[in-house]
């Protein structure tokens, strides 16, 4: 394949709209690990609190992830591609989050 160039990054705006949606995806996961804390104090209940607990440390695990990925994404120069430990790691805490909650409200 003469003259072929490999694939250049678009220098663009993708990496400002990729921080704003790991923004976007924090506050809701925010907004769900409050909405977890005011269900379990509507019946305080040993499972109850334990899944609060629960939620919060994923919601604060997550948040590390993000923070991570938003420094690496603000920096001038273009953003490494996004690990698959720190892809993984985002993705089990908002699934456990989200059977959290099923928990909750059942």
């Amino acid at each position: 394949m003469g003259g072929v160039s490999p694939a250049v990054r678009d220098p663009g705006l993708q990496p400002e709209r990729t921080r704003l949606a790991w923004r976007r995806t924090t506050l809701s996961a925010a907004v769900a690990a409050v909405l977890a804390v005011r269900t379990a104090l509507h019946g305080v209940s040993a499972t109850g609190a334990v899944m609060c607990a629960v939620c919060c440390a994923l919601w604060l695990g997550f948040l590390r992830v993000a923070h991570h990925r938003i420094r690496a994404l603000s920096g001038g120069t273009p953003p490494p591609a996004l690990t698959p430990r720190h892809a993984t790691t985002a993705i089990l805490c908002v699934v456990a989050m989200a059977v959290c909650g099923a928990v909750l409200v059942v």
